[in-house]
């Protein structure tokens, strides 16, 4: 097993008028199948996560941990779960590579604080996996934080009644941004599962929602997104 890179580098970022100060943990690791193979383990993990001391921190840290690595609840710190999260995955590589024939696997996550908007803070997940196969999948999911460290909800964001509005503006921003980039692939895109997820982000221009592969329709589609700006959503906000 190659040995692992594990880097700490301080940052600054703000939530509402308060500062926080970030840590970035990375993890790198390669690891062969086996004793002279050709195939291997190949995991990435850079995860912006806040440091002790912010009244939030650890509310948002467990956010991110459970978004990236799929922890439920996790009382440890952010380098021990990425460990935990190391382990399990190679106990998977091995098991599954444990015959004549053995793949490559690939397993790599980003997660990094994005720009504000009136007090939230957006932070963004990407991860991306292979474990043979013609392909791999990449996601990309944003988490948006209160200034207390909550996740904030399209329920939290609307008044009663917005559901379906909303959803229709949401089906027409995807279909049209598709039918823009390709009439072939605005083709393939099932209508009726383009719906609010949860999965978005908040900007000036307005919300992003974010359809990951196969969500609405097949992996040729790729990751599907559209925007909806504050002024559409105007009528339909708390």
């Amino acid at each position: 097993m190659k040995k692992h890179l594990i880097l700490i580098v301080t940052a600054l970022a703000v939530i509402g008028c308060e500062s926080m100060r970030t840590d970035v943990y990375t993890d790198d690791m390669a690891m062969p199948a086996a004793e002279g193979s050709a195939d291997s383990l190949l995991m990435s993990i850079s995860l912006e996560y806040v440091k002790a001391g912010f009244p939030a921190a650890k509310a948002i840290n467990q956010a991110v941990l459970s978004g990236a690595l799929d922890f439920e609840s996790w009382e440890g710190s952010v380098a021990d779960a990425a460990a935990a999260y190391r382990e399990n995955l190679i106990d998977e590589y091995l098991t599954e590579n444990s015959g004549e024939q053995t793949v490559s696997w690939e397993d790599r996550i980003t997660g990094s604080f994005g720009s504000s908007f009136k007090g939230w803070k957006n932070y963004v997940l990407t991860y991306y996996s292979y474990k043979g196969g013609p392909h791999g999948i990449q996601t990309v999911s944003p988490i948006v934080f209160d200034k207390d460290g909550n996740i904030v909800t399209e329920d939290d964001i609307f008044a009663d009644g917005w559901r379906a509005p909303v959803t229709g503006l949401l089906r027409q921003a995807v279909l049209s941004s598709m039918e823009k980039e390709a009439e072939e692939l605005a083709g393939l895109v099932e209508e009726e599962l383009i719906v609010p997820n949860g999965n978005f982000s908040v900007s000036d221009s307005g919300m992003e929602w974010i359809f990951q592969p196969y969500e609405v329709g097949p992996y040729a589609l790729g990751i599907v997104s559209a925007t909806l700006s504050w002024k559409q959503l105007k009528p339909y906000l708390k």
